[in-house]
């Protein structure tokens, strides 16, 4: 029997599921997941995570962080009994991570790198840049997004020949299953739709600013906003809201788990993503896969592949209000069937980002990585593997 293809998350949300499912219909694969539940998505437990093999290291904890002895004990007699042929890993940061990269070395098991970092999400200091490129040598190939990721890649170092884009996708399908009844129809999505964590870099608060603004030159036609989510921002936005006059004006749904996330597109007119640091933005995925025009900051990563200028919506700078603001009245003015073509030509775009182009490309990865001479660590290597995995979290 062909050894499978280990994938590694923190947890299983609804899009890691799909993603591995659908690896799991063109090879052998298991899913390791460190939780079944933790404090910063507030995502039902999956229980049942049909297609494919999942394995909880810790399925007694619900948010708390084991210790790192006790992670590198569970992790590495996993990854023992399962003796996978290739290990795919989120990012470069995580303990977790960082383990599985070094029993990977050990072990001469080829890593597979996950990872949807762009040069701009955050300042980058030079240390720490020199660092990950030496990491990064460490891994076989890569799967990630779009243009800005596989550049950042080849920044550090990776070859373009081991980079396969594909990553951030979410379970298409799922969000385009919904209907509302016709008499609904596009004239009621007459709404501007938020969804994410509320936490400063989402630039909420400017973005309640250029809503006030959209309100005074809409009058009486101006559409409501709906900030779905939830986090450490929340007091802040509502006291914002306050302070702005927007009570009747701004709805805050909370936490929407997945299951009744279609319907929460369904019933929107336009998705915006505000974020001044985001490296993928996989809320645009779904509103595209539900048919929603997009407004999106051209800090976010997935905006040079998912945003066609005036085709399926519009990129605008974080920090312009009054420039959001006008996009906003372009937006709610426009005829339901500009809005509606808009909708279809999202759908057009991210039939292109799927599970299975997930499934596609990291199975090419991993064909690359075992086609590849095995990553030889070198003493600075190794000293500098071990310094971060047991480092203070906020160094890379």
């Amino acid at each position: 029997m062909e050894r499978p293809v280990a994938i590694i998350f923190h947890r299983f949300g609804p899009y890691h599921c799909a993603r591995v499912r659908a690896v799991a219909a063109k090879a052998p694969v298991v899913g390791i997941e460190v939780v079944r539940k933790d404090s910063t998505y507030q995502w039902d437990v999956i229980h049942d995570a049909r297609g494919f093999r999942r394995v909880t290291l810790f399925p007694e904890l619900e948010g708390n962080q084991p210790s790192l002895r006790e992670l590198r004990r569970r992790l590495y007699s996993c990854l023992e009994k399962e003796h996978p042929r290739a290990v795919a890993i989120p990012g470069w940061s995580a303990p977790y991570a960082l383990l599985a990269l070094n029993w990977c070395l050990h072990k001469a098991i080829p890593a597979v790198l996950m990872a949807d970092s762009t040069v701009l999400d955050k300042r980058r200091i030079s240390l720490a840049e020199w660092v990950k490129g030496r990491l990064l040598r460490l891994y076989s190939s890569a799967l990630t997004g779009g243009g800005r990721q596989i550049e950042y890649l080849r920044l550090l170092g990776f070859t373009e020949t081991a980079i396969f884009p594909g990553y951030p996708v979410v379970d298409n399908a799922h969000f385009q299953a919904f209907r509302f009844p016709d008499e609904g129809g596009v004239a009621a999505r007459s709404s501007f739709l938020v969804c994410c964590r509320f936490d400063p870099v989402k630039n909420l608060p400017r973005l309640l600013e250029a809503y006030a603004r959209y309100r005074q030159a809409a009058g009486s036609s101006a559409w409501d906003l709906v900030l779905a989510g939830d986090g450490p921002e929340r007091d802040k936005l509502v006291q914002a809201i306050r302070m702005l006059g927007l009570d009747g004006s701004v709805r805050l749904p909370g936490f929407v788990q997945y299951g009744e996330l279609p319907a929460l597109y369904a019933r929107a007119g336009v998705l915006i993503l505000p974020s001044v640091s985001e490296t993928w933005g996989l809320v645009v995925n779904e509103a595209m896969a539900a048919g929603l025009p997009v407004l999106v900051s051209n800090r976010c990563g997935c905006a040079p592949e998912l945003v066609e200028e005036g085709r399926n919506g519009f990129t605008f700078d974080p920090y312009d209000i009054e420039g959001l603001a006008r996009l906003m009245v372009r937006m709610s003015t426009m005829s339901d069937a500009e809005r509606a073509a808009m909708g279809q030509a999202s759908r057009e775009i991210i039939s292109r980002w799927t599970p299975e182009t997930f499934a596609t490309n990291l199975v090419k990865a991993v064909e690359a990585a075992l086609a590849a001479p095995r990553p030889k660590a070198t003493l600075l290597d190794k000293f500098l593997l071990w310094a971060l995995i047991h480092r203070p979290a906020t160094f890379l």
